[in-house]
């Protein structure tokens, strides 16, 4: 089930309503004037923007859509499910440049998953002003977490009565909570919901025509009866914490006009239990409101707009020189009523104006009339100022060429947002009255293609794998030219082969793998000649190289050569779907990224084939082999991980024991060559302990002071299990590891909580105690390291229960330890960023 904007029943209605609810209280809650609520979609590994309170969400579009991969404030909270406190700008910069750069203004942010013990749902996010450091985001960050949590309470709720908490629409837009009740109060009234008690002072009575106070039946017998519905649903919208941001006009039922302001009591917690008390302003306009008559009097054009963007206020002067007319322009969000005002290079600023305390000031260039000249007696460049308010933003506008004493902006105004991600255009830097005239401003999509190698370098600082580099090309790369389709093809031994594709029909880029490089193809010759080659139509394409397969009728294609400090890497193709031509600024910044591109897979190259060295090293220093025995059936798995390419200190080991075997599982700290090395050592250690058949005790007070000896600045857990097979006694010791698991021959399984010593290479007279149990025939012992169960966010007791439950819950064809063994790691195998290295050891005694 989707959500829509416009659809207030039903279930996209109810959940529509849920969140824009969640939004406003959360906003609130963090004492921030802007709040979100990201919801998954339908698509895997995607968050959208659900609901927005304070902002207008065409303005925000680049961040309606996240991938879970990207490193953002809201996707970290979402992947780890950990709250993300940002409280100022410079934090946000250290911690996630793409962001800061994108929202280049000086707020600071809090980010907290939505989720249940068992599903996450999304992010709930505020922004809010920023503070020293994260001290001052306890206590907000405490509040809105209550929201998260009654939302994901709600959620969970809807999807029990069969409503999808998904969302794949644009996202419902609401008025931010006020900051407060108007200046001017003529009247004042109060609402208390509970009791359903109405307070008037004598000013609200008179201009109601009440003569006491009363219920809130009472108020609405004084309005007109077509405004009585709609009042008595704003009322109750207040008491629950989402007041109307602006005036409510009502009828008196003599007719009489009358402006109603409402807000939650401000000694009230709007997001904690509902209903709270109302408060609220009666006002008398009256047929012309002075301000109104002042404004219409000013040489300047003054606008204003609401904080979803709505322009609520325009004088007669900035309808002349905007080209709107008056009505035309009340009532309409800014770039519906002025489209040409919204272009990208403008964007930021109006972004910045919603996000920041700060006046905005920039140039606009009005288009000619009818397209065409002549131009203006008063120019085409205007200048605005916009000054941003807690409701409103109060905006002034005048011919940029009147402007002769007009300063020059400050170097904070004169500085360009870097970029927006998703392939949002930033702000361009603006031209500057110099002289009673303006020199025009670069083109926007001039302004747009000089940051895109910007957006990239920073993107790709986070790919490490030839995949995830490719990865990270797909989502910045494409959306920036509006390609649709792209492939990129490695050289390897004076071959091409497909690194990564997208868009392409299937089975259509078969032909071309392996190709030498003395075929005539563009994707070759561009690398061989190192030249790139842009054709407008696939007609161009197949003049030039007739016979080639071609993948459309229409559509413009760029071969890209992939080359790092003079060698060749590998070629990029990009498609269009439609024909289109390429500008010079197109080729210069396309071939530039392709450079970017070429030096972020050779980087990755060498890290895939260091990380293949290193994990070759970890495979050589694992038992190639376990030892066996006919009454006991072992099986064991090795995971490194996926971050970095160092080696771990991860081992288990089976050994032959006296009449008996010793299971081992153990656990170097750290990763690395050394870590590597030390693990080697210890392993060699407990092998050779074990095979003169030692007590454990005495094994692991061994290894311990190996360890303590050699003192490689590291230490290491471990467990040691000496196991009969013929009576199924166990003797087991425990150095500061994870405790084993234990399923019985019935199923259930139990958490074997051994009274343990500390772990190896701290103490040289420390102690290890001994537990001794009986394993019957049938049962399962499970030794495992802390990669297995430890998530970041989570506390690992949580993960060592759920390998419990996965390790109880043995479904049909999992009879051999080996496809236990599979099973218990399948979800770590899938994982793509698995920071640290995973050892399992599995033991049965065969049933007799």
């Amino acid at each position: 089930m989707t959500g829509t904007a416009g659809d207030g029943s039903g279930a996209s209605g109810r959940l529509a309503t849920l969140l824009t609810g969640a939004a406003s209280d959360a906003a609130r809650a963090a004492g921030g004037r802007t709040a979100g609520v990201f919801l998954r979609s339908r698509t895997p590994g995607l968050l959208r923007l659900a609901a927005l309170s304070g902002l207008p969400g065409e303005l925000f579009r680049p961040w309606w859509r996240l991938h879970t991969d990207r490193p953002f404030p809201v996707t970290d909270a979402h992947r780890l499910s950990v709250a993300v406190l940002l409280p100022n700008p410079a934090e946000s910069m250290r911690r996630y440049p793409q962001f800061a750069a994108g929202l280049p203004f000086p707020f600071g942010s809090l980010s907290v998953p939505v989720a249940t013990d068992t599903e996450p749902y999304g992010v709930v996010t505020v922004l809010r002003p920023s503070v020293p450091d994260l001290a001052g985001l306890v206590a907000p960050r405490e509040r809105l977490a209550q929201v998260a949590d009654g939302l994901a309470a709600a959620l969970h709720e809807l999807e029990d009565d069969g409503i999808a908490a998904r969302w794949d629409d644009p996202p419902t837009c609401v008025h931010p909570p006020p900051a407060g009740p108007s200046r001017t109060q003529p009247g004042s009234i109060t609402w208390e919901p509970g009791a359903d008690r109405l307070t008037l002072d004598p000013r609200a009575r008179a201009l109601l025509g009440l003569d006491a106070d009363g219920t809130l039946s009472t108020l609405l017998s004084a309005v007109a009866a077509e405004d009585a519905r709609r009042l008595a649903a704003l009322l109750r919208e207040a008491s629950h914490g989402r007041p109307p941001p602006l005036p409510v006009p009502v009828h008196t039922t003599d007719g009489m006009l009358r402006l109603l302001h409402l807000w939650t009591a401000q000694d009230e917690v709007p997001f904690g239990p509902a209903p709270h008390r109302v408060g609220g302003a009666v006002l008398e306009p009256g047929p012309a409101l002075p301000a109104d008559a002042a404004a219409d009097l000013l040489p300047e054009g003054v606008f204003c707009l609401d904080r979803l963007g709505v322009v609520v206020y325009a004088n007669t002067r900035a309808a002349l020189l905007l080209d709107v007319a008056r009505d035309r322009l009340l009532g309409r969000p800014l770039w519906e009523a002025v489209p040409w005002l919204v272009r990208p290079g403008h964007e930021d600023h109006l972004r910045g104006a919603m996000l920041s305390p700060e006046t905005v000031r920039f140039h606009a260039q009005r288009p000619s009339p009818d397209g065409a000249g002549p131009h203006r007696a008063d120019g085409d460049w205007l200048a605005l100022s916009i000054h941003p308010g807690p409701d409103l933003l109060a905006c002034t506008v005048v011919p940029a060429a009147s402007m002769a004493d007009t300063p020059t902006l400050t170097d904070a105004e004169e500085a360009a947002p870097a970029w927006q991600p998703d392939g949002a255009a930033p702000a361009a830097p603006e031209a500057q009255p110099t002289d009673n005239h303006l020199v025009p401003p670069p083109e926007s999509a001039s302004v747009t293609l000089a940051y895109r190698p910007i957006v990239l370098a920073i993107a790709l600082t986070e790919a490490v794998t030839a995949r995830q580099v490719s990865a990270v090309v797909v989502q910045e790369l494409l959306p920036a030219f509006g390609g649709r389709r792209l492939a990129i093809y490695l050289l390897q031994e004076r071959h091409l082969y497909l690194a990564w594709e997208t868009g392409f029909p299937p089975g259509f880029l078969t032909p071309f793998e392996g190709v030498a490089l003395d075929a005539r193809l563009p994707g070759v010759e561009t690398l061989t000649s190192g030249r790139p080659l842009f054709f407008d139509s696939m007609e161009q394409l197949a003049a030039a190289y007739p016979g080639i397969p071609l993948d459309a009728k229409e559509g413009a294609r760029a071969f890209l050569p992939l080359i790092a400090s003079g060698r060749p890497v590998g070629s990029c193709i990009l498609g269009f779907e439609r024909r289109r031509s390429f500008s010079t600024e197109e080729r210069t910044v396309l071939t530039a990224l392709a450079g970017l591109i070429a030096h972020a897979m050779e980087k990755a190259q060498r890290y895939d084939t260091e990380a293949a060295l290193a994990r070759g090293l970890q495979g050589a220093l694992l038992p190639r082999r376990l030892s066996t025995h006919p009454e006991v059936e072992t099986a064991g798995r090795y995971l490194p991980g996926t971050e970095g390419m160092d080696v771990g200190g991860d081992w288990y080991d089976v050994v032959e024991a006296g009449d008996g075997l010793a299971l081992v599982i153990g656990d170097v700290q750290g990763h690395g060559v050394q870590a590597a090395a030390t693990m080697g050592q210890l392993r060699s250690a407990v092998r050779a302990f074990a095979l003169s058949d030692r007590p454990p005790e005495e094994v692991v007070a061994g290894t311990n002071h190996l360890l303590t000896d050699l003192d490689p600045g590291q230490f290491a857990s471990c467990c040691y299990v000496r196991l009969d097979p013929a009576t199924g006694r166990a003797r087991m010791v425990r150095a500061g590891h994870p405790p084993p698991l234990l399923r019985h021959a019935d199923g259930r399984t139990d958490v074997l909580d051994l009274p343990g010593g500390m772990v190896l290479g701290v103490d040289p007279n420390a102690q290890y105690p001994v537990t001794e149990l009986d394993i019957e025939a049938g049962a399962v012992l499970a030794l495992y390291t802390d990669g297995l169960v430890e998530r970041a966010g989570t506390d690992i007791d949580e993960g060592i229960t759920t390998l419990r439950q996965a390790l109880s819950a043995s479904p049909e064809g999992t009879r051999t330890l080996s496809q236990l063994a599979d099973r218990l790691t399948a979800t770590a195998r899938r994982a793509a960023d698995r920071p640290d290295d995973i050892a399992l050891l599995l033991a049965s005694r065969r049933t007799p």
